[in-house]
């Protein structure tokens, strides 16, 4: 069969800058009947490795840092065998969860992972955090974008490790050149697509997110 996008929420906390908030995160996984991906293994390594349903883990993806979208993946990596990616600038917000547990590997921009006759392509798409990646799967015709960008703007870039004009250039650059029926599948809530978003560029630049 071929790879198809699986989708769960899990329920914990975001903790940064000696804040904390109750989040709700998507979890995307991507396979078919034999292998999958996670991409941000938030909150439950059970519900997550429930979802998966026996099948072979390839790796665990992470489009950044943060602890809401790592916290689990260590758990889920030891329970699977699974390596953990990550991209390099993200280790300093890493290290704040996960002190004593390195990443097994990195996501560097340009790189692809495949899975299941699929392949995501590494789109290193900074501005939430130095190291935040969006994963493009063209031939699903969507991109993960974490918390890069969401249904109505940008990601937010008010706490340490942000920058908007950063995270304005990676949509622009990176995102906004998509096709504009690429599904956006978020960290949080709706999906939307590249079509709806590209029109406000500029809207989101003069309310400076």
């Amino acid at each position: 069969m071929p790879a198809r996008i699986g989708h769960l929420v899990t329920s914990g906390t975001f903790s940064l800058d000696g804040g904390v908030w109750d989040v709700d995160n998507n979890v995307w996984i991507v396979g078919d009947d034999t292998e999958a991906v996670v991409i941000d293994a938030a909150h439950d390594a059970d519900a997550i490795a429930d979802a998966l349903g026996g099948r072979r883990l390839v790796a665990i993806l992470c489009t950044h840092a943060h602890d809401d979208h790592v916290d689990a993946a260590p758990a889920l990596s030891a329970r699977t065998g699974a390596p953990v990616l990550l991209h390099p600038g993200d280790l300093p917000l890493w290290r704040l969860t996960h002190p004593e547990r390195p990443p097994d590997g990195t996501l560097g921009d340009g790189q692809e992972v495949a899975v299941a006759g699929a392949v995501l392509r590494v789109l290193h798409t900074p501005g939430h955090s130095p190291g935040a990646v969006s994963l493009h799967a063209p031939g699903l015709g969507t991109v993960f974008t974490g918390d890069t960008l969401f249904a109505g703007g940008p990601g937010a870039t008010g706490r340490s490790f942000s920058d908007f004009p950063t995270i304005v250039d990676s949509i622009r650059g990176r995102l906004l050149n998509l096709p504009p029926d690429t599904v956006v599948r978020t960290g949080h809530g709706e999906n939307t697509t590249i079509g709806a978003e590209a029109p406000h560029l500029e809207e989101w630049i003069a309310r400076g997110h």
